[in-house]
């Protein structure tokens, strides 16, 4: 069953010509015989069409735009977890900033950290697209925020706990990134204390690509679980409207119970289980990000990418904007959260065919949660 070796990215890469969609497992069949040690993972990306020299796909501006983000700022480190060795990751980031009149961020000026869990640690072509969506658009979202990318030396359940547990002794770590995912399984109750740091960081998550169905870390009540959307835009880029992305992973937990502040904010039908995702971001793939990426492969140059995995480092980014984007604090506010005063609503699309939990809704919904960020209210 493939379900027993699952440990993905949540990346989609397109291009003009086809689309390639790597998908988290789909959780809907959960196997009780599939445990943590089982966690292993494969190449996340399907590639049909390669590298193109120029960029295309939505730009951090227009971006910035839609979701009312600042121009500038950004404070403390944003650690970004990933498996495998990008070792060319700071040139592609150089080469992304000055596409996109970025600040230079580099190893040489302090911008830029590199954390290599092993020295054996090889390179993955698809993993290090992953890494390079993750480390560019966190910076392009919070420019004068640091980055601390932490390589795994795999894609297994061990290894990435492992680099979670060194960013989360870092004490200038204000927001963790985990861009991946996988099925549910009973031991993640057991897990759920590594998601918490010394300096108090908030840890995001991908809730998957494969529509209704829950998935880990997304699912641990210390994790913001991240779903996905899909922007409609005229040709000059001018905001038409956004909807449920039909691949944003959604659902109830399988094993964890409803955290407090989810109970306080009274989401229907949880059944006193953990509700995900609990908000969004653009990842239709048909409006996907620029990502310059060099390493593991000998096709080099421009992808445009979408999934939910575009939604965790820039939502991580956002809060190292200083917006106080914690668990508590989304949902704490209830007269707050019925007037979404912290996001923008998303009323329409549907993951699946489940009916309610499938459907997005005014106020939380399974599909997209609270909603997508216009951060000129937090």
């Amino acid at each position: 069953m493939i379900y027993k070796k699952i440990f993905l990215s949540a990346l989609i890469i397109i291009s003009i010509f086809s689309s390639l969609q790597f998908y988290v497992s789909n959780i809907k069949n959960v196997d009780a015989s599939y445990h943590f040690s089982s966690f292993r993972g494969k190449n996340p990306i399907h590639i049909r069409q390669y590298a193109k020299s120029s960029p295309s796909g939505i730009t951090p501006a227009l971006i910035k735009k839609i979701y009312k983000l600042p121009n500038s700022g950004g404070s403390g480190t944003i650690a970004i977890i990933d498996a495998y060795d990008d070792a060319t990751i700071e040139k592609d980031l150089a080469v992304f900033d000055k596409q996109f009149n970025l600040p230079d961020c580099s190893i040489k000026n302090g911008c830029l950290m590199k954390h290599i869990m092993a020295s054996s640690t090889k390179t993955n072509s698809g993993w290090a697209l992953e890494t390079s969506l993750d480390v560019e658009w966190a910076h392009a979202i919070a420019p004068n925020a640091k980055i601390l990318l932490v390589e795994a030396k795999t894609e297994s359940g061990e290894n990435l706990l492992n680099a979670i547990d060194y960013a989360a002794k870092r004490k200038d770590v204000v927001a963790v990134s985990m861009s991946w995912g996988g099925s549910e399984f009973a031991e993640e109750l057991n897990l759920d204390s590594h998601f918490k740091s010394v300096s108090n960081a908030v840890f995001f998550a991908s809730s998957g690509d494969d529509g209704w169905g829950s998935s880990w870390p997304a699912s641990s009540p210390n994790v913001i679980g991240v779903g996905g959307t899909s922007l409609e835009l005229m040709k000059d880029g001018t905001f038409v409207s956004e909807s449920a992305w039909s691949g944003s992973g959604g659902g109830v937990s399988v094993y964890e119970d409803e955290p407090e502040y989810q109970k306080s904010y009274s989401i229907p039908k949880a059944n006193g289980k953990r509700a995900i995702p609990d908000v969004s971001y653009n990842a239709d793939p048909k409006i996907g990000f620029p990502v310059y990426k060099t390493a593991g492969s000998s096709k080099n140059g421009w992808y445009e990418v979408g999934g939910t995995s575009a939604g965790a480092p820039q939502w991580a980014a956002i809060q190292a904007l200083g917006k106080s984007v914690s668990l508590e604090n989304i949902y704490k506010d209830k007269a707050s959260a019925q007037t979404l005063s912290f996001f923008r609503d998303i009323t329409s699309g549907s993951n699946g065919t489940c009916k309610y939990y499938c459907d997005a809704r005014k106020r939380y919904d399974y599909v997209t949660g609270l909603g997508v960020p216009q951060t000129i209210h937090f």
